[in-house]
């Protein structure tokens, strides 16, 4: 058992897969001498090499494109893209190529991608640089999409998705590249497998990412007032892990979808009807959805507070449901 920040579970799965297997490759903005954007990739230049870990032309199109020809053809590239913003320069690269390439060559063909994408906002990088955009790519059959929230499942849902003979966009929140968490296992996670981080036998708070931590202390205030919050995180967007989420729905029979991303068009969206679809006969009450204001993101410090959901949004919701 050891200490990591989330920043470091993401850089040792790489790791440990560029140890074993030498078509494994990392590509990106700076990801090489400077270390990354966010310092994900520090020192790895320094012990794979300038033809393993390389420095890209800005150019977004590009990166995925390289990607997906390198896939294609017998490596297994990791490809950082600084923000999840800029996905939308290769988004014709991915939707259009990555993930319909083995379906359309009838599987004779894999396409063992892992695009990396820093999500979120937070960080008063403004409304091009703090979007989360998860909903675009989880809609487009032929992707995987995973966002873990601790340091073990950073680790072990990188090493899982480098696994993986499809494409699996992998987004990383800004805000826990710093956190520290345990590390008990450098075991891969399977993907579209949850986990329950809280018990509780009132009220399911379904959530991924950062808004897990946020989804905690509103159950921690919770049960001061006697109501007892599930917390699942679910850490695979897709393949989405519908059994732990109606066994937790089954027992608690209420459910509030707790997500970063503006709410309208979300990812939350689709857990709700999931849920409602799928679910109805264990509901008590209508599912509660919470994500954030309809706006771009804004800069100033105070009005990106405003526009971000947290744990307030939970509790209140919570609290019309009892």
């Amino acid at each position: 058992m050891k200490m990591m920040t989330y920043a470091e579970g993401i850089r040792e799965g790489m790791s440990i897969r560029m140890r074993e297997n030498p078509n494994v490759v990392l590509f990106g903005e700076d990801v090489g001498a400077f270390g990354g954007c966010f310092g994900v990739s520090a020192g790895m230049i320094d012990e794979f090499g300038p033809d393993r870990v390389r420095d890209t032309p800005i150019s977004e199109g590009a990166i995925v494109g390289c990607a997906v020809g390198a896939a294609a053809t017998g490596l297994r590239p990791i490809a950082e893209l600084m923000f999840c913003d800029f996905l939308t320069v290769g988004m014709d690269q991915l939707v259009n190529q990555a993930a319909k390439m083995r379906y359309m060559f009838g599987g004779k063909i894999s396409m063992p991608m892992v695009l990396r994408m820093p999500a979120g906002a937070g960080t008063g990088a403004a409304a091009q640089h703090s979007q989360s955009l998860e909903a675009w790519v989880t809609h487009v059959p032929g992707l995987k999409v995973v966002y873990p929230s601790t340091a073990e499942d950073a680790l072990g849902l990188m090493l899982s998705a480098i696994d993986d003979d499809n494409p699996v966009v992998y987004f990383e929140n800004k805000l826990l590249m710093g956190v520290k968490s345990e590390v008990k296992s450098l075991e891969p996670i399977p993907l579209g497998k949850g986990r329950i981080v809280r018990e509780g036998g009132d009220l399911s708070i379904i959530t991924y990412g950062r808004q897990v931590f946020d989804a905690l202390k509103a159950a921690e205030e919770l049960a001061k007032e006697g109501i007892e919050a599930e917390v699942v995180d679910l850490r695979s967007l897709y393949p989405l892990d519908t059994e732990l989420m109606e066994q937790s729905i089954s027992k608690t029979h209420k459910a509030i979808v707790f997500t970063e991303e503006v709410k309208r068009g979300g990812y939350g969206g689709e857990l709700s009807a999931i849920i409602g679809e799928e679910m109805f006969d264990y509901l008590d009450a209508p599912v509660a959805r919470i994500g954030a204001l309809n706006t771009p993101v804004p800069f100033a410090p105070n009005l990106e507070q405003y526009y971000m959901p947290n744990e307030k949004d939970v509790i209140a919701a919570a609290r019309k449901m009892f």
